[in-house]
């Protein structure tokens, strides 16, 4: 499987969302669906953690805006878009990262510094799912996969039916683009799973890495673009 930007990132949001589900008590960083559910059974069950998934929807969804509008400001500007959402989310991912193992375990989901530590982790995803968004909108979303499967069942479907030979083709290209991004979502799910199994808090260093490893991605993707 290559390892392209799209496919890193979506190797970031199973990891995050494996991750901080298992360290903050079913809190979902990657998107706000199963937010939602989390948030209902924990009022239901009386569980911790219902006032960190009720905070993530605003979280992400300001964070959202403010990314959009600085967007808008670095193109008027003529500044680098795409990297500066990089580099916002990388410093968010370390400010997580460093809070989560300092601040870390967390015990109680609602506690300040489970609070503080997955709200930032809410924003820096929100980064993420903005930058790919409006700039990788030809990828497949690296955080959501329900829509992707969806379109992969209805894909296989098509070419068991049969389809004209143009239309064969273009269905094969995306069932592989598609099954590649679901694949590496769940690569990144296994991987945090795993890892906070075996140290801990400590394995929110590695999204910080990851995310840094898209910078030369990004840059060959532009120059790419330029040609």
């Amino acid at each position: 499987m290559q390892m392209t930007l799209p496919r890193v990132l979506s190797v970031n949001a199973g990891f995050m969302d494996a991750a901080a589900f298992l360290a903050l008590k079913g809190l979902f960083t990657a998107h706000v669906t199963g937010n939602f559910v989390t948030l209902g059974a924990s009022l239901v069950t009386g569980t911790s953690g219902a006032l960190a998934k009720l905070l993530a929807l605003p979280v992400f969804c300001i964070v959202i805006i403010l990314a959009r509008l600085l967007g808008h400001s670095l193109r008027e500007r003529s500044r680098p878009v795409m990297r500066t959402l990089l580099a916002l989310q990388l410093a968010l991912m370390t400010a997580g990262a460093l809070l989560a193992s300092s601040l870390g375990p967390f015990p109680d989901a609602d506690g300040t510094a489970a609070l503080v530590t997955g709200m930032t982790l809410v924003a820096a995803m929100a980064v993420q799912n903005a930058a790919h968004r409006v700039h990788l909108a030809g990828s497949p979303p690296s955080t959501i996969m329900t829509g992707t499967t969806t379109q992969i069942m209805l894909d296989v479907a098509d070419l068991m039916h049969g389809l004209a030979p143009e239309s064969a083709k273009a269905a094969h290209e995306r069932l592989g683009h598609m099954t590649v991004s679901v694949l590496a979502f769940a690569v990144g799910c296994a991987l945090g799973a795993l890892l906070y199994a075996w140290i801990g808090v400590w394995c929110f260093w590695l999204p910080p890495a990851l995310v840094l490893t898209t910078f030369w991605m990004q840059e060959a993707l532009a120059a790419a673009d330029s040609r």
